[in-house]
């Protein structure tokens, strides 16, 4: 099965960024919608820390790329977690 980080869309991102969000998709598997928001804050957080940033245009690329690859539930949660990184960027 060909993942995500190797589809050719996403190929001009560079690989710490997309390592760096393959991770947070293992940790936040199976959180609630409560957790998630605290969740996404401390990535945030981990992610400045670590001088990890995304363009408008990278979030765009890799969510349409992610949502090539998931199922029904997981374009849903991805398109939530979306909403959430839009408004709080506004």
């Amino acid at each position: 099965m060909a993942s995500w980080l190797d589809d050719p869309d996403v190929a001009h991102i560079d690989k710490a960024k997309l390592n760096f969000l393959q991770m947070l998709v293992f940790e936040s598997n199976g959180l609630s919608k409560e957790q998630m928001l605290p969740f996404l804050m401390a990535v945030a957080k981990r992610g400045k820390d670590n001088n990890i940033s995304f363009t408008e245009d990278e979030v765009n690329v890799i969510i349409k790329t992610l949502q090539k690859y998931a199922n029904p539930d997981e374009i849903e949660k991805m398109n939530k977690m979306a909403a959430l990184f839009y408004k709080r960027r506004q």
